[in-house]
């Protein structure tokens, strides 16, 4: 699909729901802008307003952050029951919709899926230990890791990516898939990593919008999260990871968001 917008075409604005103060659009916000779409950026932290509704074919992206859907209820955060209404209604119009890691659990949340702590067999269960009882752990995905995709009846937003790409994860939760959803990509550690609903609305489990820049200041912010995940070397492990792999990997990324912006838009 053409990234230039046609002579005449109006103008779009798309929204921007952020959580918080580093996880910002990113290359979101450049690709659009590529695209002649402008954006709103809502700093739902701040205290912004979410809003009830959007105009027919708004574009609307939403961002990740450190809480999650489980919070809903929590008065820290009433910003999300308000979300999770709005894309129940944008979800039944096939409003264009783009979810970013708590953005995408969100997304499945209003499309009426479970959100849940992500999990595996402990360690003792792993072993095949008796007494294990089927126990299990937190599995926290933090760090580069790679992604299957699938390209069901060649999926339109999949388009140039690849069977398998490395991105950035950044979380602790995991969702069912709504209904009617297309599953697209999964990990090992975590099956449900991106899905299409309707024609253009898009969940992205990993992150693929980030500026290189920004990975060191989540590795220093969250550092308790990525040791919990990772051990004590997580960190370092992340930042030369980072070095080795960021300049390669951009490309697919923005290939992958380009093509869904342009879905989205068209």
């Amino acid at each position: 699909m053409s990234t230039e917008r046609a002579v005449g075409a109006p103008v779009k604005r798309a929204l921007v729901l952020q959580h918080a103060p580093t996880e910002g659009p990113e290359r979101v916000a450049v690709l659009l802008a590529a695209r002649g779409v402008s954006q709103e950026v809502r700093a739902l932290y701040r205290g912004d307003p979410v809003p009830d509704d959007l105009p027919p074919d708004q574009p609307l992206i939403v961002m990740g952050g450190s809480m999650g859907v489980g919070d809903a209820g929590d008065l820290r955060y009433p910003f999300l029951a308000k979300e999770i209404a709005l894309l129940t209604r944008l979800i039944a119009r096939d409003a264009p919709v783009l979810g970013i890691c708590l953005g995408a659990q969100l997304l499945a949340a209003g499309g009426g899926a479970r959100v849940y702590p992500n999990t595996r067999p402990s360690s003792g269960d792993r072993a095949g230990r008796a007494d294990a009882g089927g126990a299990s752990e937190p599995a926290r995905e933090v760090g580069w890791g790679a992604v299957d995709f699938f390209e069901p009846l060649g999926e339109p937003v999949l388009a140039g990516v690849g069977p398998r790409a490395l991105m950035l994860h950044w979380h602790g939760d995991t969702f069912d898939l709504p209904a009617g959803a297309i599953h697209l990509a999964s990990t090992p550690v975590c099956r449900h990593q991106a899905f299409r609903l309707g024609r253009r609305q898009f969940a992205f489990q990993f992150h693929c919008e980030l500026e290189a820049e920004t990975i060191p200041i989540w590795v220093q912010e969250d550092a308790e999260f990525v040791r919990a995940a990772n051990g004590e070397g997580g960190a370092a492990q992340i930042l030369a990871d980072t070095e080795r792999h960021y300049a390669a990997s951009r490309p697919i990324w923005d290939r992958l968001l380009g093509n869904a912006i342009d879905l989205m838009l068209d």
